[in-house]
């Protein structure tokens, strides 16, 4: 069982700031021993990774490899070398569109996406349909924010190459059933890619059971720091891949007029890599394997049913999705009647509770579901009941500090 002031007591931030911080699908908090990981790295061996044979340049690459080790254990792929350090979910989902999806693709062939994507895992394959004249389909989504899986199979034709999907909405907060949509698109022959920024951080993932070719996440919303991000691949799609980016260290022998590239991972990190950045990563990892996924489930499970359970008492406001609290994992997405989403974060900021309000980088899935816009307020295990009580109450007088006077 986690013992909540001594959970709290590891994250400075959340000492030292008067705010209740509910904005953790944007990015999460940095517990003391990331911090410390981070602050060590560059106070004790900091060097460039595998460019020198001295003492400070080898243990940065030992250090280096070790976290992709960690990331490849945490997701459950083969091997490390199936893991490529970026900068962000974003960059990893770009990486494959380009470095896959321009060798795959041509003009007349499919890609389906669902209507539910971060606009990370939507304007990538936008802009391949648009480069290469493939065709880009949505697959859509219930009001509930459910994707009945004989949707996708009659989307599904022989001219299909790749699906794209998130396991869990950043606006809904449900998680799809990846494994069963994989197998769907691999009946066809497709490739599977998996945004996992919002799943990885909160549910267990392990890349083989779901049988995904691809999933990317970033370690900003995990307890890590900002500019480190992964993608996994596997091996085989790997290696047929050509390089994303060129320059220093993801080549083998240079000439005049060509190149050779280095193995996979190293093909796809070009120039200076964020070692400290990985190995923050590595850090906020074992973190997590302190408190262990048994009583982080537990924790995120009962604070997201109980906030789900007071929002929905609360009047004029429309939770969107699933109204089962257990389908949320943390994610409550709303609307308040006769109040802009803006006007409702600016009155939460005021009385120091930080929520996010806008489209929230996914646009199509708000046209899909009728709204311009709503408020969103995510849970990390870190928060607590007083902190949603705070928060609900709050909501519950918004309309009236508006002049509604109720």
């Amino acid at each position: 069982m986690i013992d909540i002031k001594t959970l709290r007591n590891e994250f400075p931030l959340l000492n030292n700031s008067k705010t209740i911080y509910l904005d953790n699908s944007a990015t999460s908090q940095r517990p003391e021993s990331v911090l410390t990981a981070v602050k060590d790295y560059y106070e004790t061996f900091n060097a460039n990774p595998m460019r020198g044979l001295y003492d400070l340049s080898v243990e940065s690459t030992e250090r280096y490899e070790a976290a992709r080790q960690k990331v490849a254990d945490f997701i459950g792929a083969k091997e490390s070398a199936e893991i490529i350090f970026t900068r962000n979910a974003t960059e990893s989902l770009n990486l494959v569109a380009v470095s896959y999806g321009e060798s795959h693709v041509k003009a007349g062939d499919d890609v389906i996406i669902s209507i539910a994507e971060h606009h990370s895992n939507l304007l990538p394959w936008q802009r391949l349909c648009e480069k290469t004249g493939a065709n880009l389909i949505y697959f859509e989504c219930e009001p509930d924010g459910s994707f009945p899986p004989e949707r996708l199979q009659d989307l599904m034709t022989d001219k299909t190459r790749i699906v794209a999907m998130t396991q869990m909405s950043n606006l809904f907060g449900r998680v799809n059933d990846i494994k069963t949509y994989a197998e769907i698109a691999h009946g066809k022959g497709a490739v599977f890619v998996c945004d996992g920024a919002q799943s990885v951080p909160h549910i267990p993932v392990d890349v083989q059971e779901l049988n995904v070719d691809f999933l990317a996440f970033s370690g900003h919303k995990m307890y890590a720091p900002m500019g480190i991000g992964a993608l996994y691949g596997k091996r085989e799609l790997l290696e047929e891949m050509p390089p994303f980016l060129y320059g220093g260290e993801m080549i083998e022998y240079v000439t005049r007029c060509g190149a050779s590239y280095a193995e996979v991972p190293h093909k796809f990190e070009a120039g200076t890599v964020n070692c400290g950045g990985a190995i923050g990563l590595h850090a906020a990892i074992s973190f997590m394997e302190k408190y262990g996924w048994e009583d982080i489930l537990k924790r995120e499970e009962e604070l997201s049913f109980y906030a789900v359970q007071e929002i929905l008492k609360v009047p004029y406001v429309t939770l969107l999705g699933s109204q089962d609290p257990m389908e949320h994992h943390g994610i409550l997405t709303f609307k308040l009647e006769g109040v802009h989403p803006h006007d409702v974060a600016a009155i939460f900021d005021e009385h120091h509770i930080g929520v996010r309000a806008g489209h929230h980088c996914a646009q199509p899935l708000h046209k899909h579901l009728g709204v311009l816009s709503t408020t969103r307020a995510s849970i990390a295990f870190y928060n607590t009941k007083e902190e949603i009580d705070a928060f609900i109450e709050c909501l519950g007088g918004i309309r009236k500090e508006m002049g509604y006077g109720e």
